[in-house]
This record gives structure tokens, C-alpha cells and sequence, in this order.
């Protein structure tokens, strides 16, 4: 898993030299939304869980604890809590993509995949949700710390930190 995160930094870091921190993060995004369905597919598979037509809050927050369970690596110091029914709380210890990109020096540069490869596994599965406080950028960068919440809808619609819900 570290290797492939490492790999995923240089990948960054090499789209970024040859065509400029703005379309590395537009590309990294792209990557990220075009791998979550089909990450999302093979893990609820694997798991045995329910992946898409979410119906209760239970059945997302399956499907969230599912997909940490297999993704989370032991470097990744992160903690997350469903802090009422329908609100779940994370907390960013150390960054591993914001501490590798000051490695390579595109912190300056960095919009978050991290919380995105999130948000685009609840897109996948149909779910609506608002997050505080919006992502944009990086959050461990502007602000020293990398926390939030995420307070979902219920039923099924458009998904997305816009959502009006």
C-alpha cells in the first residue's frame, strides 16, 4: 500500500513538472472519480455489502467502516466517528499525501484526494451530503489541521459538497 501511494505521489509530481500544478490536481481528480465506482464495486463484492440503492443510514455507514477496512493502510493516521445517525466526524492525525507533497514541494499547490476519493465512494453509492467545512485546496496547508464532518441526506439524488438537500 505505501509503495502504491508513493508511486501515486510521483505520478503527481511528474504531471505537475511537465504540465503545471493546476492540471496535475484537475487529473488527479479525474483519476480519482473514474477509480471510485469501480473501487467501490470490488470492495462492497468482496465485503458482501450493500454498494448502491442505500436505502438507510446503516447500510452507508456499512459501506463507509467496509471500504476504510480495506483502503486504510497502517500509515495512515487517521480516526473517524459517526458522531449522531446521520454525521461522521474525521480527524486527519498526519497527512500522508500533504507530508509527501512538502516532500516534493507542491504543497503550495495541493488540492486534497484524500477526503475527494471519499467523497466520490458516497457519489458512487448515490448518496447526498453537505461537508463542513468545504474542501477546497488543502486543508492541513490553510488551516494546520485536516478535520471536518460529513451530514448526509436520506434517500438517493444528486450527490455532491453543493448539494442543496
Amino acid at each position: 500500500m505505501k509503495c502504491w501511494m508513493t508511486h501515486d505521489g510521483a505520478w503527481y509530481a511528474s504531471c505537475a513538472q511537465e504540465f503545471g500544478f493546476e492540471t496535475a490536481n484537475r487529473l488527479n481528480k479525474t483519476a480519482i472519480s473514474l477509480l471510485a465506482p469501480i473501487e467501490l464495486r470490488r470492495v462492497t463484492k468482496a465485503l458482501g455489502i450493500k454498494g448502491d440503492g442505500l436505502e438507510t443510514f446503516e447500510e452507508l455507514r456499512a459501506l463507509i467502516d467496509g471500504m476504510f477496512s480495506v483502503v486504510k493502510g497502517e500509515f495512515m493516521d487517521f480516526t473517524y466517528v459517526f458522531t449522531q445517525e446521520d454525521v461522521l466526524q474525521w480527524q486527519m492525525n498526519t497527512c500522508f499525501a500533504y507530508e509527501g507533497m512538502k516532500r516534493i514541494g507542491a504543497d503550495e499547490h495541493y488540492e486534497c484526494g484524500v477526503l475527494y476519493r471519499v467523497q466520490c465512494w458516497i457519489e458512487a453509492a448515490g448518496a447526498e451530503y453537505m461537508v463542513e467545512p468545504p474542501l477546497k485546496g488543502c486543508l492541513m496547508r490553510e488551516t494546520g489541521e485536516c478535520s471536518g464532518s460529513e451530514k448526509y441526506a436520506s434517500g438517493r439524488g444528486y450527490c455532491g459538497s453543493s448539494s442543496p438537500w
